[in-house]
C-alpha cells in the first residue's frame, strides 16, 4: 500500500481549472464513495478550498496513476489538462505535504489560519463516511498537532495575513481610507467573517452581509453592528455598495454582468470595487469588462501576498523544521507498525510449524511408536524447520560477501562472535 497526495493548487493551475474540479460540500460524501469504488482506496480524504483540490489516499501501488483519471472523470474535465497542472507526492513526501498544507506553509497567504479548519473538516467528512482507519487517524492527529505548534510557537500568524486580510488591504490601496465606504459582503463562511472583522476595524461607513440563510448572516453582522440581506435582495441594494466582497459555495455566479451594469447606471457610474474570493466564481468574469467595475479574483491577490512573504520567511523556516520533525515521528511510527506486522507473521509461521510437528508426534505416540524416538524426531524436524530460512539467508550473504547483511543476521540470530 502507498500513501499519496494528488491535486492542484494556486501555484500549478489557473482559477478556470481549479473551479472545474472544486468539490461542493454536498458532493464530498459521494466523491469519497466513488473514489473507494473506482480505485480501491482503503483510506482517503478530499480537501477542496478556493486555492486547491487535493486527494489523500492509501491504495495499492498499481492504482496510483488512476487517481488523476478518477478526479478528471468525476468532474468531466480532460485528463491531460489535469495532468499538466497537477502534482503527486508519495509516502514521506506526501506526509510532508499534508502537514505543510495544514500548517499554512503551502497557502496563497503564507500562514493563513483558515486552512487548518478546512483540513479538519475534510478529515471529519472522511471519518463520517467510514474511509478513515488507523493509519490516517494517526497521520492526521500528527498533522493537527504540528499545525497547532506552528501557530502557537512561531510568528507565522503574528500579522493578520489571509485572503480576507488581503482583500481589505487591496480595498485600502484603492480608496486610501475606508471610513466613507459602504461595503456589501456576500456569503457567511469563515472567510467573509474574517473580512467583516477586518473591515469593522477600519471603521467603514456601513457594512451589510448578504447570505442565503439570514440566521448565519445575522450571527456575523450582529457583533459588528452590520445589517443583513438575503441573496434575493442583492439586486435592489447593489447600487448602494462601494465595495463588494464575495465568498460563497454557490455553483453558479451570484453577480452577473447585467446586474452590475444596472447598479452602475443607478450610481451614475460611480465605481464599484469587487473582490471575488469564491471558487467556482461568484462574479461573472465579464463584469471586469465594465468601465466602472474593478474586479479582482483570488489570483489577483498575489502581489499583496509577496509583500507579506518577506515578513514571514524566518517563521516559515522554523515552521518547516517543526514539520520535518513531525514527519520523522510519523514515519518512525509507521515503520514500527510494519515491524509489528513482520514479527506477528514470523511468530504465526513459527507456531504453525510447531503445531504441525507436535500434532504429527502425538499421532505417532497414539500409534504406539516409542516415545524417545518420537521426541528426538520432533526436536530434529522442529530445529530444521526453524533454521531453514536463516541458514539460507546466511549462505547467500556469505556467498555475496555482503558483510553488512551478514553482521545484521548474526546480530538478529544472537550468534556469538568468533574469538579470532
Amino acid at each position: 500500500m502507498t500513501l499519496i497526495a494528488f491535486g492542484i493548487n494556486h501555484k500549478t493551475a489557473p482559477i478556470e481549472l481549479r473551479e472545474k474540479i472544486a468539490f461542493s460540500p454536498d458532493a464530498i460524501v459521494q466523491a469519497l464513495a466513488s473514489l473507494r469504488q473506482e480505485t480501491g482506496a482503503i483510506e482517503s480524504v478530499i480537501l477542496s478550498t478556493c486555492n486547491r483540490t487535493e486527494v489523500y489516499a492509501q491504495l495499492d501501488d498499481g492504482q496510483i496513476n488512476n487517481i488523476g483519471s478518477w478526479l478528471a472523470n468525476f468532474h468531466g474535465v480532460q485528463q491531460n489538462e489535469l495532468q499538466n497542472n497537477s502534482y503527486l507526492y508519495t509516502q514521506q513526501e506526501a506526509v510532508n505535504h499534508i502537514m505543510r498544507v495544514a500548517s499554512g506553509l503551502d497557502s496563497l497567504m503564507l500562514g493563513e489560519p483558515q486552512i487548518l479548519g478546512q483540513v479538519k473538516q475534510a478529515y471529519t467528512d472522511a471519518k463520517n463516511s467510514g474511509v478513515i482507519k488507523g493509519g490516517f487517524e494517526r497521520l492526521f492527529q500528527h498533522t493537527f498537532s504540528v499545525a497547532k505548534r506552528v501557530r502557537s510557537e512561531t510568528d507565522i500568524g503574528a500579522n493578520a495575513v489571509s485572503v480576507a486580510y488581503a482583500s481589505v488591504q487591496l480595498a485600502k490601496h484603492i480608496f486610501s481610507s475606508l471610513e466613507k465606504s459602504r461595503v456589501l459582503l456576500i456569503g457567511a463562511g469563515e472567510t467573509i467573517e474574517l473580512v467583516a472583522k477586518h473591515l469593522y476595524e477600519q471603521n467603514v461607513r456601513s457594512l451589510t452581509v448578504a447570505n442565503r440563510t439570514l440566521a448565519r448572516a445575522q450571527a456575523i453582522a450582529e457583533p459588528l453592528n452590520a445589517s443583513v440581506l438575503t441573496l434575493a435582495q442583492i439586486p435592489q441594494h447593489l447600487k448602494d455598495a462601494d465595495i463588494v466582497i464575495s465568498s460563497t459555495a454557490s455553483q453558479l455566479p451570484i453577480l452577473g454582468k447585467g446586474l452590475v451594469q444596472s447598479a452602475l447606471k443607478e450610481r451614475k457610474h460611480k465605481p464599484i470595487f469587487l473582490v471575488d474570493l469564491a471558487v467556482p466564481r461568484d462574479v461573472e468574469a465579464e463584469v471586469g469588462e465594465l468601465d466602472d467595475a474593478y474586479l479582482y479574483t483570488v489570483d489577483d491577490l498575489q502581489q499583496i501576498v509577496e509583500k507579506n512573504l518577506a515578513n514571514r520567511q524566518d517563521a516559515a523556516e522554523l515552521a518547516d523544521e517543526m514539520v520535518a520533525q513531525q514527519v520523522q515521528q510519523f514515519m518512525r511510527w509507521q515503520q514500527s507498525q510494519t515491524s509489528i506486522d513482520v514479527l506477528k507473521g514470523f511468530r504465526d509461521q513459527s507456531e504453525l510449524q510447531r503445531d504441525t510437528l507436535v500434532s504429527k508426534a502425538l499421532n505417532q505416540l497414539a500409534d504406539g511408536k516409542e516415545a524417545e524416538q518420537v521426541i528426538i524426531e520432533l526436536a530434529n524436524k522442529l530445529t530444521n524447520s526453524l533454521i531453514h530460512a536463516p541458514t539460507k539467508a546466511l549462505k547467500n550473504a556469505a556467498s555475496e560477501q555482503n558483510s553488512q547483511q551478514l553482521a545484521l543476521l548474526k546480530d538478529a540470530l544472537a550468534l556469538k562472535k568468533s574469538d579470532n
